[in-house]
């Protein structure tokens, strides 16, 4: 029932950034037991569950949302209570230049999963069916682009401009009809742009704490004006489980940090909290830079590069009684902390032979 912890829940791609988070948060605050599932692509690791390996209530499966067969013998043997939808490709340069995987995964894989979940709820007594949830976790990119402006609320229409957010808006209407046309109890939650530890280094705030440590380059497309609106990871993951334990079925809800800032803004904010806690004086690889904001380098723009993001949480708030804790200034001093601590561990463990931080999204 709503407001009651989740006994048993299945995570798919629960070897993903926001999603290793989110079963660490579950194992601490929801009393779960978790099944992972996840495909293992170069943006899923096991180094991510590294820690939570020994807990009894952890399982890890890998395996493909897409494979229905699969799917519907885990919920048979692990008879979940819910399942938490974080597998998804998503990074936006990416889908640019490969938007197949987005397709087959994000909207395919969506729609395979929903079908076994379905199933396995047909076959729930009545008490089991009403205390069962589908959470898709979706982002704020399906909205497309606001002006100076405005916020996104859970009523703003769909206006995708990347494949990426096309085939994210697609699973999300999926997910609706599925509540509408079959009574799936669905819920879906959009966020804004997550950051924090264990996120592939290919996104903004990693790649530029990474490439700064190391003295490379800091690219920001265009001039750096596009503005997002940036959640602390562990802030999203409360957000995810308010919205299992009281969210009501057929319901979206967005989660945002209202912590607006630039691309530029983001960046300048990192190269001065390295100045703090990594001297340019002390970083050979710096050669005779006096600071990192030297190493900012404005690049061609990305292609379609919506202009602004901003969520409207007031939803979430007074629905579910979540609300962001951190500021930008704690999360983003935290997560530079954290990539500057595992530079040799995990950042180099998950990017080995996968990802050199070449520039991706040019489209060509």
């Amino acid at each position: 029932m709503p407001g009651t912890p989740t006994p048993g829940m299945i995570v798919t791609g629960g070897a993903g950034f926001i999603g290793c988070n989110f079963v660490r948060h579950a194992l601490e605050h929801a009393g779960a037991r978790v099944l992972v599932l996840d495909k293992l692509t170069y943006a899923g690791s096991l180094e991510s569950l590294a820690d939570v390996k020994g807990d009894p209530r952890y399982r890890f499966v890998e395996g493909d949302i897409g494979d229905r067969r699969l799917v519907e013998q885990l919920m048979a043997e692990f008879r979940p209570t819910a399942i938490v939808n974080f597998a998804a490709e998503s990074h936006v340069d990416r889908s640019i230049d490969g938007p197949s995987a987005f397709i087959q995964t994000n909207i395919v894989g969506t729609f395979e999963l929903l079908e076994a979940a379905r199933h396995h709820v047909d076959g729930l007594g009545d008490a089991e069916r009403d205390a069962f949830r589908f959470l898709h976790v979706s982002t704020d990119e399906v909205y497309g682009s606001l002006g100076a402006a405005g916020l996104f609320s859970e009523d703003t229409a769909y206006a995708p401009n990347s494949p990426y957010a096309a085939s994210k808006a697609s699973a999300d209407h999926l997910v609706r009809s599925y509540f509408h046309t079959f009574g799936l109890p669905a819920v879906i939650t959009n966020c804004s742009n997550n950051y924090g530890p264990f996120q592939f280094p290919e996104k903004l705030i990693p790649l530029m704490i990474l490439n700064a440590i190391d003295g490379k380059p800091l690219p920001i497309y265009g001039d750096g004006a596009n503005v997002r609106d940036w959640i602390y990871v562990e802030d999203h993951c409360a957000g995810i489980r308010l919205a299992l334990e009281r969210g009501r079925p057929g319901e979206k809800y967005n989660l945002g940090g209202a912590n607006e800032r630039s691309n530029l803004q983001v960046v300048d904010r990192i190269c001065e909290i390295l100045g703090d806690e990594l001297p340019a004086a002390d970083n050979p690889a710096l050669d005779d830079r006096a600071s990192y904001s030297e190493l900012k380098t404005f690049v061609p723009d990305r292609p379609g590069h919506d202009q602004r993001y901003a969520i409207d949480s007031s939803k979430a708030q007074s629905e579910l009684g979540w609300r962001a804790r951190h500021d930008f200034e704690s999360g983003i001093r935290e997560s530079v902390r954290w990539y500057l601590a595992e530079r040799d561990g995990w950042c180099h463990a998950v990017t080995t032979g996968r990802y050199e931080r070449e520039r991706l999204g040019l489209g060509s």
